[in-house]
């Protein structure tokens, strides 16, 4: 066994033991920093076997991302953020922990790189003399076209679905009609009132001292 197969073992347990994490851990800030981290010893998977596009675009999109998605899904499941911002300090051994894996995981990558790949099947790409992403992108828009355009359609489906589901009606929260207010005209929202620039003067014959604390 050699060094590129010990390395995609160690990816391989890291990917499932940081998506066990994912699913059974209850604060949803530690579930977040897993799920990072299964992306990314995905990622390293992928790299090691040879698609190395698949492998960076997985980093740039799911682990950039992944951020921007846990604030998504907390604000659409109205879970209380408060006790989430009360020191981010406790938050910091498991951030270091994702953090110092990852690191050890490009070491062993760029280690694994270097001596020998791992034995799967022949290239596709290395036969055809071209580089990983030309020939994912040829095999993609011409051999697998109908594939990808009905995975762009159900990705659509989804996000409508996830707007809708934020806009759905719930009692005790404001919300805004976009049809009224195109609707509204200026009438409706300026109202001109009529008031005396004077102050009316104190009635005959009051005491001096309530008139005096009436222009107070």
């Amino acid at each position: 066994m050699d060094f590129a197969t010990i390395a995609f073992f160690v990816f391989a347990a890291a990917a499932v033991a940081s998506g066990i994490a994912v699913i059974s851990v209850r604060n949803p800030v530690h579930a977040a920093l897993s799920l990072v981290l299964t992306f990314f010893s995905v990622a390293c998977v992928w790299i090691i076997a040879g698609a190395e596009f698949l492998g960076v675009a997985l980093i740039l999109v799911y682990v950039g991302a992944v951020m921007v998605l846990f604030l998504f899904v907390v604000m659409m499941l109205d879970i209380d953020v408060a006790p989430l911002r009360e020191g981010f300090v406790r938050y910091l051994p498991v951030g270091l922990l994702v953090a110092v894996v990852m690191l050890v995981e490009m070491l062993i990558l760029i280690g694994a790189k270097v001596q020998s790949t791992i034995p799967l099947a022949a290239d596709a790409a290395e036969a055809e003399g071209v580089s990983n992403t030309a020939w994912l992108a040829r095999a993609l828009f011409t051999e697998f076209l109908l594939p990808f355009e009905i995975a762009a359609v159900i990705l659509t489906v989804a996000v409508i679905a996830a707007v809708m589901l934020t806009l759905r009606r719930r009692e005790g929260v404001r919300h805004q009609n976009p049809g009224e207010q195109t609707r509204v005209r200026a009438a409706d929202r300026v109202r001109m009132v009529r008031m005396d620039a004077v102050r009316p003067a104190p009635p005959a014959g009051g005491d001096a001292s309530a008139a005096e604390e009436g222009k107070a």
